[in-house]
C-alpha cells in the first residue's frame, strides 16, 4: 500500500512544524530537501556595557515595566538609535 505524500508546511509557526514532524517523516520528503551550504543564521555577537548603578536600576526598572528582558530593552533601543540614523 503507497504512502498518501503531504507537502511540507509552509509556516513559520513552532506549534504547526512540531504538529506535522509529530506525525511525518523526514525520510519520506527526501526528493522536497535541499542541502544549505550556506550559514542560515548569523550569531549575535556580545557586547559588554558599563553602566552606573543608577542607570542600571533605571535600566531594570524600565525592563520590568514593559515586561522585556534587559537585554532585549538596551537591544532594541540601539537598533531604533541605529535606524533614525
Amino acid at each position: 500500500m503507497a504512502k498518501t505524500m503531504n507537502k511540507l508546511p509552509e509556516t513559520d509557526s513552532i506549534k504547526a512544524l512540531a504538529e506535522f514532524w509529530q506525525t511525518h517523516d523526514v525520510t519520506d520528503f527526501e526528493d522536497a530537501l535541499i542541502e544549505v551550504t550556506e550559514p542560515v543564521f548569523q550569531r549575535a555577537e556580545p557586547l559588554s556595557v558599563i553602566l552606573p548603578a543608577a542607570d542600571l536600576a533605571a535600566l531594570r526598572a524600565r525592563a520590568r515595566q514593559v515586561h522585556t528582558p534587559e537585554t532585549a530593552l538596551v537591544s532594541r533601543w540601539i537598533h531604533e538609535r541605529l535606524d533614525a540614523g
